[in-house]
């Protein structure tokens, strides 16, 4: 069975390709749920009417689907809370925005 840890670090490879930057870091992830053989992501994206949203979406759908023992992946979208690179995002992204 894969673990959670195995989920994040194959999205961990996915860019939002306007900011050239890993979902994971930042912090667009907001939770993983593994059933047996069907994995749930609940994810963010950085604006609502993000243009890449699909593309982010099929990338993470899949990463994780070609995880072994991975036979179905569900990627729920959700835009609350709404995304916070202040609070969300990881120190290093917080840079590259200029927010420090």
């Amino acid at each position: 069975m894969v673990t959670q840890e195995q989920v994040l670090e194959a999205i961990q490879v996915v860019e939002d390709p306007e900011i050239g930057m890993s979902i994971m870091d930042l912090g667009l992830i907001y939770n993983t749920e593994i059933e047996d053989t069907h994995v749930t992501v609940t994810m963010t994206l950085t604006t609502p009417f993000c243009p890449a949203g699909p593309y982010i979406t099929g990338q993470v759908e899949s990463a994780v689907l070609a995880l072994p023992g991975v036979e179905k992946v569900d990627v729920d979208v959700t835009f609350s809370p709404p995304w916070d690179p202040r609070t969300m995002a990881n120190d290093e992204v917080k840079a590259m925005l200029g927010m420090w």
